[in-house]
């Protein structure tokens, strides 16, 4: 069975534990298996690990125990909290700068660039710096360069917290259409339980004490969603389930 379930997993945490010295526990150890195009959101309240979780994932931090599996030759893509664009380039140019790192010659890069952010509704807007763009338009140029390199695993830490409402489920639409597209595992923290909900086929909900997984809570209903989905009785409910596991994982009566 553990084979089985390795071979169908982009990247797994088996029992990965983490410590800081800033903390007088560690986190962990934290269970987690992400299958080949499955869209995964993680919530908790803060401190839960959530960033942690994720960092793990994408092989930017390395457990004190435990271990973190991945399918072969398996490439991550990361979105950050903010956009973290360089002031002075251009919107191709941010996009095109991990793929000239690895190597790729320019004008390709450029051309995987123009086509990654017209894919994220921005291809008119290649050439402007991060200045002229709104904020929610600055969030796609980050995801553009988090896809532009075709990665098997999207990693997005509360990418849109920032954001207000109306902007915020555009840019989800975004991440169902590109998930629709290039048939890519992502795996989206946020502390919102109706936008973990309404964007995720899974919820996963970690403890405020030290980062477990304390629900696995599979959501209704298709990707991308259909219109009106929100108001759907379904969805709803899965709202308040995802809701009251939270609460409890904070140890707070629903």
């Amino acid at each position: 069975m553990a084979d089985r379930l390795l071979t169908a997993a982009q990247v797994r945490l088996d029992g990965a534990i983490v410590r800081y010295p800033s903390l007088d526990r560690p986190l962990g150890p934290i269970d987690l298996s992400i299958a080949p195009g499955e869209v995964v959101a993680l919530v908790g309240a803060s401190g839960a690990g959530k960033s942690t979780a994720l960092r793990l994932l994408a092989g930017l931090e390395t457990p004190a125990a435990g271990r973190i599996e991945r399918a072969p030759d398996t490439a991550a893509g990361f979105v950050f909290q903010s956009p973290t664009l360089m002031p002075w380039a251009d919107a191709r140019t941010n996009v095109a700068l991990p793929l000239e790192l690895s190597g790729v010659p320019s004008a390709e890069a450029r051309q995987r660039a123009d086509a990654a952010l017209a894919a994220v509704g921005l291809g008119d807007r290649t050439r402007a710096r991060p200045r002229q763009l709104s904020g929610g338009m600055a969030m796609r140029v980050s995801l553009a360069r988090a896809v532009v390199g075709n990665p098997d695993l999207l990693l997005l830490d509360e990418p849109f917290a920032a954001l207000d409402s109306v902007t915020r489920r555009g840019l989800i639409e975004d991440l169902h259409r590109l998930w629709a597209t290039r048939a890519l595992a992502m795996v989206f923290v946020t502390h919102d339980v109706e936008e973990a909900a309404y964007l995720a086929r899974r919820v996963v909900v970690l403890s405020s004490a030290d980062g477990r997984v304390v629900a696995d809570i599979a959501m209704p209903g298709s990707l991308p969603r259909p219109a009106a989905w929100r108001r759907d009785p379904a969805y709803r409910e899965a709202v308040e389930t995802v809701a009251d596991a939270l609460a409890a994982s904070m140890g707070v009566a629903s």
